[in-house]
C-alpha cells in the first residue's frame, strides 16, 4: 500500500486522474439533480469546520450509485462555500478529493462504468451476509476493515450501516465497530424520494420532476469508551430514522424493493 503523497491519495490513485474521473462524472449527473429533478438539500452547515479527516457519514440508501454521486455534489459545493445548494457546478473544479465510500466488491466489478464509480473513492468490502443473490455465513475480511480506517485517518467516508436498499432494515455492527475504535465525527445522513426518481441501480432516470431530499444531521454524541456497539448502533439507526419508530408507513415501492444493495 502506498502511502498518500501530493500526487496519489492513500489508496494508490493518482490525483489528476481521481480529478478528471469526479469531473467527468459530475458534469454528466449534474442535471439529475439540478435540472430533470431537484435536490432538497438542508444542513450544510454542519459541514463546515469538520476536519479534513476522520469523518464518517452514516446515511439510509435507496439506489446504488445515485445517493452517492449526489452526496460527492454536496460535498464539493460545501467546500466551496455553497450552502445547502449545488446551484453552481464551477465547485466540480475544486472537489473534496480525500472522499470515500464503502461499496460491496461484487458490484463494483461488474462493467466499466462500475470500476470508473470505484476510481472516484470506493473502498470494497466483500459482504458477510450475501453474495450473488445468495445468503451465506463468512468472516469478515480484516484487510477490508483497515481499508476503511485508512480511508478515515486521511479524509472523510460515506457507509450505509444497512447495507441494503431495502427501508428499515437493520443496521450491521461493523459500523459500530468501526466507529467505537477509530471514534471520528459522525455526521447522520437522511435521504428520501431517490428510489422514485431513479431505477435501482441509480444511474436511470425512472421519473422526471421529482424532489429527492438530503438532510445532514449534527454530529452524534458518542461515548466511545462507555457505549456499547449496540447501544452505538442504535443510535446511528436513530438518527438515520430507519429504526422501527419511523416505520409507520410501507409504500407499495418500500415493499417490493426487498433486493439486498451492494453497499457495506
Amino acid at each position: 500500500m502506498k502511502k498518500k503523497t501530493i500526487f496519489y491519495d492513500a489508496f494508490g490513485r493518482w490525483y489528476i486522474i481521481k480529478r478528471l474521473v469526479i469531473f467527468v462524472l459530475g458534469v454528466v449527473s449534474y442535471r439529475r439533480y439540478n435540472g430533470f429533478n431537484k435536490l432538497r438539500i438542508s444542513g450544510t452547515e454542519h459541514l463546515t469546520d469538520l476536519p479534513d479527516n476522520n469523518v464518517l457519514f452514516v446515511s439510509n440508501h435507496q439506489t446504488y450509485f445515485a445517493d452517492v454521486s449526489a452526496m460527492y455534489h454536496v460535498f464539493f459545493s460545501a467546500k466551496n462555500g455553497f450552502e445547502n445548494s449545488i446551484h453552481n457546478p464551477i465547485y466540480l473544479i475544486n472537489p473534496r478529493i480525500d472522499l470515500y465510500y464503502v461499496a460491496a466488491e461484487e458490484t463494483m466489478n461488474k462493467g466499466i462504468l462500475a470500476k470508473i464509480f470505484q476510481f472516484a473513492g470506493a473502498i470494497t468490502v466483500k459482504r458477510t451476509w450475501r453474495s450473488a443473490g445468495k445468503d451465506v455465513q463468512r468472516k469478515v475480511d480484516l484487510s477490508e476493515v483497515d481499508n476503511i480506517e485508512r480511508a478515515l485517518q486521511h479524509g472523510w467516508v460515506i457507509t450505509f450501516p444497512q447495507g441494503t436498499t431495502k427501508a428499515f432494515a437493520p443496521g450491521r455492527r461493523g459500523t459500530a465497530h468501526i466507529i467505537k475504535k477509530n471514534k471520528p465525527i459522525v455526521i447522520p445522513v437522511v435521504i428520501d424520494g431517490f428510489r422514485r426518481a431513479f431505477d435501482k441501480k441509480g444511474l436511470l432516470i425512472k421519473k422526471r420532476g421529482v424532489e429527492p431530499t438530503m438532510k445532514f444531521k449534527a454530529p452524534l454524541a458518542i461515548d466511545y469508551e462507555n457505549d456499547s456497539t449496540q447501544q452505538i448502533i442504535d443510535q446511528v439507526m436513530d438518527a438515520i430514522e430507519q429504526s422501527p419508530k419511523f416505520n409507520k408507513v410501507k409504500p407499495i415501492e418500500t415493499n417490493l424493493d426487498t433486493e439486498p444493495n451492494t453497499f457495506y
